[in-house]
């Protein structure tokens, strides 16, 4: 009958080239999705799917309504202990979610239903198990219309700050707090540091000094080991090349006599933007520069310049240099879904979380007493 919209088409996507070719089609998508971060660009996820995933174990989930994208849920197989569904990016991406196409609310609940569906065959014998998922994300949405047996716990504090202009963050800050604040600034403009943002075409060597430079400042000290192999470096230099053809990241060079001494790869989106990770040489240390008041300027600058986001993210963990800032936290979801038959592997998943979490608690009393001093 004329006039019905056409119901929507659920496949599921587990080749790797064909994943590749979704890159126009998912990147309207992205842009149509109003919870997306720039963790779920097609850009980061199918770059860490070269470097991270494995043979027969991708699962797209694709809904389509007259032939156009309107959800897809990003996902891969994990088989043992048991069978479990994970999204894309888990380990390196801050925040987790489904893309949905809201362009209007019709539509837009005929995709959620369209990718339940899809979800809901997947988990035939599977734990869905969603880490790092952001608040307010549409797979909150999922999660709360699930047929089936579902938890959720928290999972990572992430920061965040109002996307303001630096002086305006500034005088957010108890006074003696923003004198501080503003010294470190003075002493950046006098250190005589110049700042360039990066063409596209120019971010994926730029990100690799970046890593050289992270790597450098972190000698002799305790690093985060993936971020110095070079699976991770192909990762990141090829989606931030991409990503910044689009505007979804800015990769910015700060130059001292003419040697690059500190990069940042900031991510952005219309939600929010963030500093994902940067790189900075010794000798700033040295210098007394205070590279953290550095990189909170800059990306200040980038929203300033491109205002997009809304938010200024600072991402996953609660270190003291951001809470300088007094920023709002916010704790990510681990939301885990099943089916009825499925509810033996749900029930040995959260088994084995609640045994970690009670390891952890001992470990962290340990410590609070004085454990291993001599």
């Amino acid at each position: 009958m004329a006039g019905i919209a056409p119901e929507p088409v659920v496949t599921v996507c587990t080749d790797t080239a064909a994943f590749g070719s979704l890159r126009e089609e998912w990147n309207r998508l992205h842009r149509s999705s109003p919870t997306a971060t720039p963790f779920q660009s097609h850009a980061w996820l199918h770059s860490w799917w070269l470097s991270y995933g494995r043979p027969g174990r991708l699962r797209v989930v694709l809904v389509r309504r007259g032939g156009r994208l309107v959800a897809a849920a990003p996902l891969m197989l994990r088989p043992l202990p048991f069978p479990v569904l994970t999204p894309l990016g888990t380990g390196i991406s801050d925040f987790a979610d489904v893309l949905v196409d809201e362009g209007d609310t019709e539509s837009a609940q005929s995709a959620v239903r369209g990718l339940g569906a899809g979800l809901w065959r997947l988990a035939r014998g599977a734990v869905i198990d969603l880490r790092e998922v952001r608040p307010g994300s549409a797979l909150d949405t999922l999660h709360a219309n699930w047929p089936g047996p579902s938890r959720r716990y928290d999972d990572s504090a992430c920061l965040e700050l109002p996307a303001l202009p630096m002086d305006e963050l500034v005088r957010r800050l108890p006074r003696s707090t923003a004198q501080r604040a503003r010294a470190k600034m003075r002493k950046l403009d006098a250190a005589g540091l110049e700042r360039r943002v990066v063409p596209a075409t120019e971010a994926g060597p730029s990100v690799r000094r970046l890593l050289a430079l992270h790597q450098l400042q972190w000698q002799d000290r305790k690093v985060t080991a993936e971020h110095i192999t070079p699976r991770f470096t192909e990762h990141l230099s090829r989606s931030a090349a991409l990503m910044a053809e689009t505007g979804d990241a800015v990769v910015t060079e700060f130059t001292l006599d003419g040697s690059v001494v500190a990069a940042d790869l900031t991510l952005v989106s219309p939600r929010l933007a963030g500093g994902y990770l940067y790189g900075a040489h010794p000798s700033l240390r040295e210098r007394k520069v205070d590279v953290a008041t550095l990189l909170l300027r800059s990306c200040t600058e980038h929203l300033r310049e491109a205002p997009r986001a809304t938010v200024l993210s600072l991402l996953r963990g609660t270190e003291p240099y951001k809470l300088h800032w007094r920023p709002e936290q916010l704790v990510n979801q681990r939301l885990l879904l099943a089916r009825p038959g499925s509810a033996p592997q749900l029930a040995a998943l959260v088994a084995g979380l609640r045994a970690r979490a009670s390891a952890k608690r001992v470990r962290d009393t340990w410590r609070e007493r004085g454990g291993g001093r001599a």
